[in-house]
């Protein structure tokens, strides 16, 4: 939180019972920001200086009103007074969705902009969600659309060039005129898949994690440094062999090529198997799964995917089951840390786990468990690691 807001001595909550005083808003005033009022501006550009806009310009202001649901006609002060909240209020707000900074005179804003403003606050006004916590998911709405944005619009283009065979700026500019008849059905298909995977989300929510906790009690004493953390998943990295060299000796169109392969490929075996795919990390991967024999037949298919692919290299996978903390879309904890060394001590197209995972995983006959040495590992001292093989069964089926 910034100096500014905590000087405003109230939290959302006390914000919300009711709307300010005109004079009250008028008085607020950032102490970064000018008193004296300015010429109203507006973040698009007027057109060219005869007065008359391109064909471009158009398609971009066209574009622009049906995105936003209209002309932007509302300043900051006016779009806080209307949601009945103050202005530093509906900045946390704002900065939580990731926009940039706009002064009192900057025209920036529609009606829906006024509109999604009071349904955030609305929400903490209920008492259905405290300030932290609707700031918090309002942060991951802004964090996630915005990577969302920037990928769909990438792949656009770089499908454009590919098929069309012009360069990457016609693309984008080309890109405007072609993006009307897509927004549409992409919201339909954002909107649904933000239902399913919240439900599938629900299926993972107390009984299952308090059945993964029960399982992993098996073989565990108690002091172990992942003991209080509250859920019990399978942590697995897959980390591709000889990338940075690779890398080095591949023009930018290769090199997308690869990384757009591995990622692919990991993203449908991961969904395939059940887990869920935390994080993409250049040339790593770490993802999660509910029980341990669900993370080993992932870790399994990863391995073999790889071998088997004509394109990529190999990869070494590692995987343990164990405790961890789940925030921000993301996983912390040993299990994760621990995870991370093992892949490092992995051989190209193999997967390791350590001891503990090898004894959840021991009367299974899907799986063959062979010793390795003992590693000194930083952080974790003598460990013992454990070569994860096939045994019965076919593994993950994919199409």
């Amino acid at each position: 939180m910034s100096v500014e807001d905590q000087q405003s001595g109230e939290d959302l909550d006390q914000e919300f019972d009711a709307a300010p005083e005109p004079s009250d808003a008028a008085a607020e005033t950032p102490e970064d920001e000018d008193t004296e009022p300015g010429p109203v501006r507006t973040s698009v550009p007027t057109g060219p200086p005869t007065g008359v806009m391109s064909a471009e310009r158009l398609a971009i202001k066209a574009l622009e009103s049906k995105l936003l649901g209209g002309e932007r006609k509302l300043r900051r002060r006016e779009v806080a007074a209307g949601a009945g909240v103050s202005i530093l209020s509906a900045r946390k707000v704002w900065r939580a969705l990731g926009f940039p900074n706009f002064n009192d005179e900057d025209v920036a804003f529609t009606e829906r902009d006024q509109a999604a403003l009071s349904r955030i606050l609305d929400l903490v006004r209920a008492g259905l969600l405290t300030e932290e916590a609707a700031i918090s998911v309002t942060r991951s709405i802004g964090q996630m659309t915005d990577r969302m944005v920037v990928w769909q619009i990438e792949a656009l283009v770089e499908d454009m060039v590919s098929e069309q065979g012009i360069p990457d700026a016609v693309a984008r500019k080309q890109l405007v005129g072609r993006l009307p008849s897509l927004v549409d059905s992409l919201e339909e298909i954002l909107v649904y898949s933000y239902r399913r995977q919240l439900n599938a989300g629900i299926q993972r929510l107390a009984v299952r994690a308090e059945a993964g906790l029960q399982a992993s009690e098996e073989g565990r004493e108690g002091d172990e440094d992942d003991s209080p953390l509250p859920l019990a998943r399978a942590v697995g990295f897959a980390d591709l062999v000889s990338y940075t060299s690779l890398s080095r000796r591949m023009n930018e169109k290769t090199l997308a090529q690869l990384v757009q392969r591995f990622e692919n490929k990991c993203a449908e075996i991961i969904s395939v198997g059940g887990g869920r795919l935390v994080k993409t990390v250049g040339d790593e991967v770490l993802y999660i799964a509910e029980t341990p024999a669900a993370g080993a037949e992932i870790s399994l298919a990863l391995a073999q995917a790889f071998t088997e692919d004509e394109i990529l290299p190999q990869c070494r996978v590692s995987m343990v089951w164990g405790r961890i903390l789940s925030r921000l879309g993301d996983i912390y904890g040993p299990t994760v840390n621990l995870a991370a060394r093992l892949t490092t001590l992995a051989q190209p197209g193999t997967v390791l786990v350590d001891a503990m995972t090898a004894a959840a995983l021991g009367q299974d006959d899907r799986f063959v468990l062979v010793p390795q040495k003992s590693e000194n590992v930083r952080g974790f001292g003598e460990i013992h690691p454990v070569m994860l093989a096939r045994g019965r069964g076919k593994g993950l089926v994919l199409d």
